[in-house]
Parts: C-alpha cells; structure tokens; sequence
C-alpha cells in the first residue's frame, strides 16, 4: 500500500512540475476523472463524490443521499432505515454515503479517467499560463526557436512554449532549430484554436521596445515614442517627441554616427526606419511624416473625422505616395488621419471643374413665369429634370407629353411662352434697323432725284445762260494758277 500510496503522490508531484501547476489541480483532476468514469458506468444520475485515501492512496466513490420519509425522489433520498444500516446514527434531514464499487470500473471506464485527467491537465496548464504572461502583454522577451508547424514557429519561453505566426513574421527573416531570437508578446489566449501565448516579430510594439532597449533617454522618459507604424521588412515610421528642450529627439534615436538606429536595423535585418518630429499641430506632423518629399501646403477638410488633403509639387507627388502606396499609407496609419494627396494640377483641374459645375448654362426654365407659364408646369418641367429654358425649346411635343402632367393644350400653352421668351430679344434689335432706316431712305430720295425730270423752271434759266455775253463767263487764267500754287503751298 505504501509504494501505490507513494506511486500515485509521485506521478502527481512529477506532472505538477512538468505542466508547471499546482499538485492539488491534478489531484482534483484525478477525482473528477474517477467520477465521469463511475457515473459513466453505473449510468446513474445519483450525487457522486471522490475521495482518497491518505493512508493507502486508494480513490473511493459514494452516492450522496438525503434521509426522508417517505421517499419521494429514491435517485437522491433513502428512507430512514435503510440509511441507519449505512449509519446507526442517521436521522431524518440528514445525507448519508453509500460506497461505489471501483473495482467494477473496467478498462473502459479507466480510458475515460485518463482522458479526462489530460483534459483537466490542460486547462490548468493553460490558466496558469494565462495568470502568469496575461499582465506581459507588449514585453519584449529572448527565445529559442524549437520547432516548426507549417508556416508557423514554436518558441520555447522557458516556463511554456509560445507560437510565432507566419503573419507575425518579418519577410526578410528566416530562422533554424535553435536560433535564438527576439519577440514581442502579442497575446495570451486561455481558450481557441491558438489557445496559449503568441509572440510576433512584425508588430509596430516590437520596433517600439528595441528603441527603447537601445535609447537611454527613452528609457528615462526624457524622449517620448508618440506614433509608430510599420509594414514589416519594408519600412517603419516613428516619431518622437523630446520632453527636454535641449534634447533633440531624432537625434537621440539616431545616435552618434548612426550607431543606435543602425543596431536596430541589423536586429530587423535591413528594414529601413523614419525617425519624425512628432508635432501637435496636424499640419506639421503631416509634413514630416510625408518626408523625404516636400509639402506644398496641407488643408484641415474634416477635423472630426480627421480627414486632410496634402497638395504637393508635380514632381514630388511619387515621392510622397511612394512606392505602392507606401509612404501615404503609413503617414496615415502614424498621424491617425485620412490623406488625400494630390499634385498641383490636379488640385487645379479639380477646383476649375468645381467652378464649371456652378455655372449652369442656359436660362432657368422658371423665367417662363414671367411669360404665362403657370406655376404647377414649370414645377413638373423641373421634376422631369427639364430645367433650362434651352433644353425646354429643343423638345418635340411627344417628348414633352410624356412628361407626367403634360397635355396637347398644355403643350401650346408652353411653346407660346417659349416663343414669347425668344420674341423679347428680337424686340430688342428692332431699334439698331431703326436707326439705319433714315440713311437708306436718303439715298433712296438721291437716286430718284436723279432719275426724276428737270423741272420747268430750268429751260429758260438755261436759255437765258446760253444767251448771255461770253466775256461774262471768262475768267483770268493767271489769276487761277496763282491761287491754285497758294492752296498747295497751304497744304503743304
């Protein structure tokens, strides 16, 4: 009895030690298991209990019931004296034990215990687990690589193993059987598929703990870590902000010669990484986060939905966008924000198309109100999305009666103040015809007077000219050259 006393409390120290949980866990277990397997075989619904023998480490099994008279429920109460044959000193209220043979368990049943037991092992292991690296979310911790399932790395963490999922790594890496690396715990699950601890090489908290391991004013507080945002084993953006006025932060992360960033880079084997002076203002911390290309200027579009647009020269808009997207889309991962970046022609495309959709071309169809179209017509004209006055008189008459509300009479009734609007500007012109009226008339009056014949009173006139004395009619001839040379010399 002593080595099966001393066997069974040894097999319970020896996994307790092994699973890293309490002994009184796995002796539980072990009761429990004896239950399932005892209520497994006598297929019964009666209150079981397990308990040990310290003496000679022997599990006994009883059937709990409570004394009544008379029995109402013989599952769970016995009568008066049935119960004092068990115990003389039964009374009625009171629960008496009767033993279970375990004996008659078979193998079966033991197969049951067992898998039992594992499954209680387990949940245990998996809660001391969760209790212990549940509160060290986020910290950085050195492991060996164990071994590989699949696509994914089983890292052995001292105490438990951890899994490194195949999205959790960085692309640029890759590891042996008992390679010692570096991790971030990501998170600890008690139950699921991936129940148990999760590390990750790829998560922007890991790049955060190696600058603070490498950074003593990191370390101290002096220089802040405000954003960080990563794609793992392309690039990385960081920024940081200095609680000290005369520290500079970016260069505190850099380093003397670049020795601090560069350890971090080889430990992310050649990932590149911005270091950006974080800023209150959106703007500013926009501007740096968009480096190495140069901001023209940023617009605040929507500050509570944190929506931005950045504006910036026609040959820096790849650089800013970078490539497949890649600088945008982490600035807008570190700043929190929606960018919207555009080049400089666009923006101007953009706002000269804005300013073409505000001028609508043509009259509105609603000036016809002015020329006896009623009120309910220009409003079924408008609902059938008919609003210029242009677009009205382009219509046939079958096209405007299939319009909701629109008759042949109707009809008429619109084309007569469609051609009463357009009546207007003929008007209009009439007054530039009046005006040319007089001079076509003079000319007119010219050509008939031409034509016309000479009026009587001109033959005697001309008679008596004919018959006039010759020397009347003569003039002197030097007298005309002489005025004739004093006119040019005038005007010249």
């Amino acid at each position: 009895m002593r080595n099966t006393l001393a066997t069974i409390y040894q097999s319970i120290e020896i996994l307790s030690k092994e699973k890293g949980i309490d002994p009184q866990i796995v002796l539980d277990a072990v009761k429990d298991a004896m239950l399932v397997a005892a209520r497994k075989h006598y297929r019964t619904e009666e209150d079981l209990v397990a308990e040990m023998d310290e003496s000679s480490g022997a599990i006994s099994i009883y059937a709990v019931k409570r004394v009544a008279e008379p029995v109402v429920d013989p599952v769970h109460e016995i009568s008066l004296e049935e119960a004092r044959r068990l115990d003389p000193a039964a009374e009625i209220g009171a629960t008496v034990r009767i033993p279970k043979n375990t004996e008659a368990l078979g193998r079966i049943s033991a197969q049951t215990a067992k898998q039992v037991i594992l499954q209680k092992v387990r949940e245990a292991e998996r809660e001391t687990i969760y209790s212990v690296y549940s509160g060290r979310v986020g910290e950085l911790v050195n492991c060996t690589v164990k071994r590989f399932e699949g696509p994914d790395i089983i890292v052995d963490l001292g105490k438990t193993e951890a899994r490194l999922p195949k999205k959790e790594q960085s692309k640029l890496e890759s590891f042996s059987i008992g390679d010692r690396v570096r991790c971030v715990i990501k998170s600890v699950d008690k139950t699921g598929k991936n129940a148990g601890v999760t590390v990750s090489r790829a998560a922007p908290e890991f790049v955060v703990r190696l600058f603070e391991q490498e950074v003593p004013e990191i370390y101290d507080g002096t220089v802040v870590i405000k954003a960080c945002a990563r794609e793992a084993g392309e690039r990385t953006k960081i920024a940081v902000w200095s609680r000290d006025r005369d520290v500079d932060s970016v260069g505190a992360c850099v380093g003397m010669k670049g020795m601090r960033v560069q350890s971090i880079i080889r430990e992310l084997r050649g990932e590149k990484i911005d270091i950006i002076q974080y800023s209150d203002d959106p703007v500013v911390f926009a501007t740096n986060a968009l480096s190495p290309a140069k901001i023209t200027r940023v617009a605040i579009i929507d500050p509570v939905e944190k929506h931005m647009e950045v504006i910036v020269d026609d040959t820096q808009l790849s650089l800013a966008i970078g490539k497949k997207g890649q600088n945008v889309r982490l600035a807008a991962k570190l700043l929190g924000w929606r960018i919207d970046i555009k080049s400089e022609e666009e923006k101007r495309q953009e706002i000269e198309s804005q300013m073409a959709a505000l001028v609508v071309p043509g009259a509105p169809v609603s000036v016809l109100l002015d020329f006896g179209l009623p009120e309910e017509l220009v409003e079924a004209l408008v609902r059938a999305g008919v609003a210029t006055v242009e677009k009205l008189g382009s219509m046939t008459p079958e096209e405007l009666q299939e319009i909701p509300g629109i008759g042949a009479e109707t009809v008429e009734a619109i084309q007569a103040a469609v051609i009463s609007y357009y009546g207007q500007f003929e008007v209009a012109l009439e007054p530039e015809n009046a005006e040319a009226q007089p001079a076509q008339t003079a000319a007119q009056e010219f050509e008939q007077a031409e034509e016309a014949p000479e009026p009587d009173g001109l033959e005697p006139l001309t008679e008596n000219l004919a018959e006039s004395d010759s020397s009347s009619l003569e003039f002197d001839s030097s007298e005309i050259e002489s005025d004739t040379m004093e006119g040019r010399d005038r005007t010249e």
